[in-house]
């Protein structure tokens, strides 16, 4: 049996960490005297900061002013998690071991700046199941590009086609449908729903990761 190699996105897929994000780029909005409502927070969810900034605030933002503004943003995101804390969503902690313990690679593949994975690991105390971690800041495009998961295939020395990736975002599932990998679609965070995940490619969609097994995910590839 071909052995997968797993790929994770972590917010909404590994945490919840949607309100953090929210009050964050609320409070830089405000910062800067613009607006930033929820649908503008679920139309870009996923995306990385410099495609936020651009879509949302300033077409035309260089990429200085873009990396001032997206650190401003984290700072607030940072301090929020830090305080607050953040929890493994349902089913993660057990399939994390249940891969391991197979012996199935596992890697982060994921929008964010390296400091906010850098923090969500720690705080979780996932960092060791992984034996690549790549973030926004480690590639030039952002998903529905498949650049970050064929990024991290690599590093894990895996051929794509044996690569399954577990995403909650319509851009993510077509970054892993464009890389020619595998999806498990969840949508328990609830930021695009199941239908939207389907048709953006998604092989399996749950309402929980409590409802996967590591068979179902072997099965895929």
């Amino acid at each position: 049996m071909t052995i997968p190699a797993i790929i994770w996105d972590v917010d909404g897929t590994l945490v919840d960490t949607a309100e953090h994000h929210f009050q964050a780029w609320a409070r830089f909005a405000a910062e800067i005297g613009r607006p930033f409502t929820r649908a503008d927070f679920a139309a870009t969810f996923g995306m990385r900061n410099l495609e936020i900034l651009r879509k949302l605030f300033e077409p035309d933002a260089d990429d200085a002013l873009c990396a001032k503004w997206g650190e401003q943003k984290e700072n607030h995101y940072r301090a929020s998690v830090r305080k607050e804390g953040t929890q493994l969503l349902p089913g993660v902690a057990r399939l994390l071991k249940e891969f391991a313990d197979r012996g199935w690679p596992q890697a982060v593949g994921s929008s964010a700046p390296q400091g906010n994975i850098d923090l969500l690991l720690s705080v979780t105390n996932t960092r060791g199941y992984f034996g690549a971690v790549v973030t926004g800041d480690d590639v030039k495009r952002g998903k529905p590009d498949p650049e970050v998961f064929l990024t991290a295939a690599a590093q894990l020395g895996a051929d794509p086609r044996r690569c399954v990736v577990f995403e909650d975002a319509a851009a993510g599932v077509e970054a892993a449908q464009a890389g020619g990998m595998k999806c498990v679609a969840v949508t328990f965070v609830g930021h695009h729903p199941a239908d939207k995940l389907r048709a953006a490619g998604a092989d399996i969609v749950v309402g929980s990761l409590d409802e996967i097994t590591a068979e179902q995910v072997a099965a895929l590839v």
